[in-house]
């Protein structure tokens, strides 16, 4: 079987579907105003020297000037490799005027420009190419040290002996091979090769280097034996992806597509009914059992429930299937929705050990095609299966959407009648600190409507507890628990 993956581009957004078996597996998306300037490359006009603050400000083009600190500049920093030697003057270094190829390594906020770095480094695929450094780095998070060592040797034996550069090896080359490691830094150098040619060309102020956006990532990351075809369905990017792939990575073009078609592409496939369902909580299988998702800020439990579904010859056999189904579903559903860090299993409990053994072998054959690190546990003492699956980018959840401001993430809201109590209390304490003419309560239409109809008599009572008049006002903005008390 072969997976198709489908590009939609608006001003707006980038968005990414992979197709697998007819159904949306992964789901990617980037929004133009949150990129951020982070990684781009710049040829740079140093506007104004500051010896006084060891610091210059850079024309990149921008609205403000860049911020560059003598600490990030490469030129400044000791030659001896010894951390206590003093860093070089910035008046040493940089004049007014000098141009300078500058990497910027913080967005503008606020009234702050951005702030750069001379050291730059481009990211790849497993590799980020550090052009002014010489050693093979490796990823902190690589904790095996002969793993290490052996991708040090692997990554070094890769280059010439005349080759300048050097690489920090990403987490993502641990399971890598060899010609999947020579395509990186070839892919590396060759960026490297026309930032260097566009900084002799160009003048002060131009960008040499932005980071790939979603859709050449998609061609750089995604794309392997297994794909079948690509289709874009914007015509200025299909060029704009066909320039980029026959100039990095020429063997993708024979697969990239222009759909044309009438219906949009998403619709086409189901895509958006598939992201609509991968916000809700349960996702329904085939069978007729359904999974429960709650995403919290520790953890993510998924449950497995039956439902309607019946079969087999008794009910061990229902069990067993249900679980077998929901190891593929909950394997989607990671991918789909990108969830990440610890995520608790919850299937329904089998007396069997060989049903057991089958299903956990199903569901680690299922994660197989997830092509973000993860491990899975056996089964605990309370028939939970542990998965922690590496965090690479926001959930889909948290990309789409936002806390609601009703319930605040609690995921209910108070009852009309909690609320009428809740402001009963609130007026009987007002009454006995203040003495207004009257008492105005603003709520939601449905407490008003509570308050007027079954609550009548307690507020009725109320009013003539404390002697005062007590009046109702709708405010239509207010959500369910919200309230207000007025002294008139």
């Amino acid at each position: 079987m072969m997976e198709d993956l489908l590009i939609n581009i608006t001003p707006q957004e980038t968005r990414v579907a992979l197709i697998f078996q007819g159904a949306v597996q992964e789901l990617h998306v980037e929004r133009t105003l949150s990129r951020g300037l982070v990684g781009n490359i710049y040829l740079g006009k140093v506007v104004r020297v500051l010896p006084g603050m060891q610091s210059a400000f850079i024309d990149i083009g921008l609205e403000r000037a860049a911020f560059l600190h003598v600490a990030d500049i490469w030129d400044a920093k000791p030659q001896d490799g010894n951390p206590n030697t003093a860093l070089k003057p910035i008046e040493k270094l940089l004049f007014d005027g000098q141009s300078i190829t500058v990497q910027v390594i913080k967005d503008p906020i606020g009234t702050k420009g951005a702030r750069l770095s001379t050291q730059i480094s481009i990211a790849g695929r497993m590799l980020v190419f550090l052009p002014q450094d010489k050693h093979v780095g490796i990823s902190q998070k690589i904790e095996n040290e002969a793993g290490r060592e052996a991708l040090r040797e692997r990554v070094t034996s890769l280059q010439q002996p005349e080759d300048k550069g050097g690489f920090i090896v990403r987490t993502m080359a641990e399971d890598a091979n060899d010609d999947e490691l020579k395509a990186d830094i070839d892919y590396l150098r060759r960026t490297w090769a026309n930032i260097s040619q566009a900084a002799k060309s160009k003048p002060a102020g131009s960008l040499l280097y932005q980071d790939l956006n979603l859709a050449q990532r998609v061609l750089r990351d995604f794309v392997n034996e297994e794909t079948g075809s690509i289709q874009v369905d914007s015509r200025e990017n299909f060029q704009m992806l066909t320039e980029f792939g026959s100039q990095y990575m020429p063997s993708v073009l024979p697969r990239l597509q222009h759909y044309t078609g009438e219906r949009p592409l998403f619709d086409l496939y189901g895509v958006e009914e598939e992201i609509e369902r991968a916000l809700g909580r349960r996702v329904d299988l085939k069978s007729g059992g359904y999974l429960i998702i709650d995403q919290t800020e520790a953890m993510t439990t998924i449950d497995v429930n039956t439902g309607s579904f019946v079969a087999g010859r008794n009910f061990d056999d229902t069990i067993f299937k249900t679980n077998l189904e929901a190891a593929h579903a909950i394997a989607r559903q990671l991918r789909l929705r990108n969830l990440g860090g610890i995520i608790i299993l919850d299937l329904i409990d089998m007396e069997n050990a060989e049903h057991r053994t089958a299903v956990l072998a199903e569901l680690n054959k299922a994660l197989s095609r997830d092509r973000t690190k993860l491990s899975v546990s056996g089964f605990s003492a309370l028939g939970l299966v542990e998965v922690t699956r590496k965090r690479t980018r926001e959930s889909l959840a948290h990309v789409l959407c936002e806390t609601c401001p009703a319930c605040t993430g609690k995921g209910m809201v108070k009852t009309a009648r909690t609320v009428c109590y809740e402001i009963l209390r609130e007026l009987l304490r007002e009454a006995k600190q203040f003495n207004p003419r009257e008492f105005r309560i603003l709520a939601s239409q449905i407490v008003v409507d509570m308050f007027l109809e079954e609550e009548s008599q307690h507020l009725a009572m109320l009013g003539d507890f404390i002697g005062k008049p007590i009046s109702l006002q709708v405010e239509n903005s207010f959500h369910q628990e919200q309230y207000d008390i007025i002294l008139m």
